[in-house]
């Protein structure tokens, strides 16, 4: 089956859905976006998004390739992000985005579960450092990029972390009967 991504804005939650999506036996893939930053940012010369937003970019693009490989190997598997994150972030920073991220794009599950940032948990840091209204703008970029890409949108209400998995879980198996 093809991935299932969960996207939206920095600070929703995804990483605890996500983990906790894990925990009940689904395959799960972290986002690989936070993984580089944290990486290049310990190399001298280290590849960021806020110094080199199109390279980093491509960094991202052969991770997040590599992750949906390794996720179609599998029954079921959720991705924390995913191919088309980039076209939105390229998008943010005005940047040309190459057909490569658009093709790569391609062969996820057609619904994409997206998480609004939520002031509640919202904390900047060294890996994220946009306020929160940045952080809701690239939501909306988020969601309309995906759509544009073809993709079936599905907001994930605010919830406590039972409540989100049990609304990821009926509704993705309902539209699988």
């Amino acid at each position: 089956m093809q991935p299932i991504i969960i996207t939206g804005g920095p600070g929703a939650g995804k990483t605890t859905l996500l983990n906790a999506l894990g925990e009940q036996g689904y395959a799960t893939f972290a986002e690989g976006s936070r993984t580089l930053i944290e990486q290049q940012s310990r190399l001298k010369d280290g590849v960021l998004p806020w110094t080199d937003l199109p390279r980093f970019a491509q960094l991202c693009l052969d991770l997040m390739a590599e992750q949906k490989r390794r996720a179609l190997d599998h029954q079921v598997a959720f991705m924390d992000r995913a191919i088309p994150d980039i076209v939105a972030y390229l998008r943010v920073g005005g940047c040309e985005v190459p057909q490569a991220f658009i093709s790569g794009s391609a062969g996820y599950h057609r619904q994409v579960f997206a998480c609004a940032p939520e002031a509640s948990i919202y904390v900047q840091d060294e890996v994220r450092p946009h306020s929160f209204e940045e952080a809701q703008h690239i939501h909306q970029l988020l969601v309309e990029s995906y759509t544009e890409l073809g993709y079936q949108v599905v907001d994930v209400p605010w919830g406590s972390v039972t409540e989100r998995v049990a609304f990821i879980r009926e509704h993705w198996l309902a539209k699988q009967c």
